[in-house]
């Protein structure tokens, strides 16, 4: 141990994080998937604890002189990545005291339990208590974060999942978004309006729903000895790469939800199993940002999962899961699978919607960090803005409006991610299609490892090697360029 380089000795203290964060990524999916209602006090403190006890590793003082030495050390192209990473969690970490991190998983804890019952509840008024001191503590974090490094305090969140990108980058986009999706909405809808289209015929039972995940997952490459599905409130894909868990939620009326959203956690759990595994405990190992990792769970579930050749390979695993009937024709399911219709959620929101949804968040919760509102003021600003972007009238609807989402009730900043990926996925599909023209033809024949390829060699293997803007132009000769995303959804909705 004497003889270690100070690049060493920085290498095994991240190791020891990840493997915390390992036992607290697991403790959460249970939280979230199995853990029974009485333990999530227990759970939330011994939670907590772990994020101190991760906080003053990272934290002590002695990594301060070890960043500082490894600097002058020979070190390889990786190394040097990995460096860069470790310094800025180490600086960020090194922003908020212990007893803020155990503070804000504590209220977070407690606010996202209760409001699994306040949201069927319609209960607005008694989830506001905890998201007052959820914000409070974000506030708090934004601040001192935002003191140091500069910004906005909003800013200084969304660098958490977007490292490097500003508020204001993110409003550009976003009001150019704004300025043409509307009139490709309004477009979209009549031209439906004369297509007849067959609505599928159920009920659909539960365990036939999970046995077509299941088999959308092995088509889709999981790998089942390093990961498993299970239900929760809310999907997601949790777990480390070693021991990826992805969660979905059945409707007996309706497979589709599940089935797109197992494909979508399928996306995410591909590119944390397809991380270099020499490097999985180490910053640089890790995924790149949280835009990144929307672009695979959109890559999955919108460029290829509605895809007309993808649909040409579901249409017959439908038959054996439900039994034979006209809506499975591939021709029909492609037209379920792309209808526009603006509603209430936006986990269950149509390609061409979901951008709104998420729009509507990011001004919300910007607001909130920034000070411009507070807790008691979202609902009214919630149902104005789904009013003038989707026209869908949320008022007194709490459940199905501001209370739908659970991330507010310990995230904020992560909302952009979710469309920054969809532009992402567009971009890269985009490049592929260049590289390879008959792309589109072999996915209609069962032939995705082309894609998995591409996103294997391009972005998986990757890690964080790069910064996201030079990710992205090593992948797809540019940056991120909005323009590939209008395209793709001019050329599927209107093509």
């Amino acid at each position: 141990m004497g003889n270690q380089t100070a690049y060493q000795s920085l290498t095994r203290t991240f190791q020891k994080l990840h493997h915390f964060a390992h036992l607290g990524a697991i403790a959460s999916w249970d939280q979230a998937a199995m853990m029974p209602s009485k333990g999530n006090d227990a759970r939330a403190a011994a939670q907590a604890e772990l994020q101190v006890l991760m906080h003053q590793l990272i934290t002590a003082p002695e990594l301060e002189r070890q960043l500082r030495e490894a600097e002058q050390e020979a070190l390889d192209a990786f190394q040097r990545a990995n460096l860069r990473e470790m310094r800025r969690e180490w600086a960020s970490a090194n922003l908020l005291p212990a007893e803020l991190v155990e503070a804000k998983t504590l209220a977070a804890a407690r606010c996202e339990h209760a409001w699994r019952d306040q949201r069927k509840n319609n209960d607005w008024q008694g989830f506001l208590p905890n998201f007052r001191e959820v914000l409070r503590l974000a506030r708090q974090e934004a601040a001192l974060l935002a003191e140091a490094c500069g910004g906005s305090r909003y800013d200084a969140l969304l660098d958490k999942y977007e490292p490097g990108m500003k508020s204001a980058d993110i409003a550009r986009i976003f009001d150019d978004v704004k300025s043409w999706l509307p009139g490709l909405i309004e477009a979209v809808r009549a031209k439906q309006a004369a297509e007849a289209v067959i609505a599928p015929s159920g009920p659909f039972p539960v365990e036939r729903q999970r046995e077509l995940g299941l088999e959308a997952m092995k088509l889709l490459g999981f790998d089942f000895d390093g990961g498993r599905l299970d239900v929760s409130t809310h999907p997601f894909c949790g777990g480390v790469p070693e021991d990826v868990r992805i969660t979905t939620c059945y409707r007996g009326d309706d497979f589709a939800q599940s089935l797109m959203g197992i494909i979508h956690e399928t996306g995410h759990a591909r590119y944390e199993q397809g991380l270099p595994r020499d490097m999985v405990s180490q910053p640089a190992g890790r995924a790149r940002s949280m835009g990144i990792h929307e672009s695979q769970s959109l890559s999955f579930e919108m460029q290829l999962g509605r895809s007309r050749g993808f649909l040409q390979l579901l249409a017959p695993m439908l038959r054996r899961h439900f039994g034979d009937q006209p809506a499975f024709d591939a021709d029909n399911l492609a037209k379920l699978f792309t209808r526009v219709a603006p509603g209430y959620i936006r986990v269950d929101a149509d390609e061409l919607c979901y951008p709104a949804h998420v729009i509507l968040r990011f001004e919300i919760e910007r607001a909130l960090i920034n000070g411009e509102i507070e807790a008691e003021d979202v609902p009214a600003l919630w149902d104005e803005k789904m009013m003038a972007y989707l026209g869908v009238d949320t008022r007194g609807n709490y459940r199905d409006g501001c209370l739908q989402d659970i991330h507010w009730t310990d995230t904020f900043g992560y909302f952009p991610s979710y469309t920054l990926g969809a532009m992402y996925a567009a971009q890269y599909f985009a490049a592929m299609r260049r590289a390879m023209p008959g792309l589109d033809a072999g996915i209609g024949r069962g032939e995705l490892e082309p894609v998995f390829g591409w996103l294997r060699e391009n972005i998986w293997s990757q890690g964080s090697l790069w910064r996201t803007d030079e990710l992205v132009s090593r992948a797809t000769g540019e940056a991120l360029n909005p323009a590939h995303y209008r395209a793709h959804l001019e050329a599927r909705y209107l093509g």
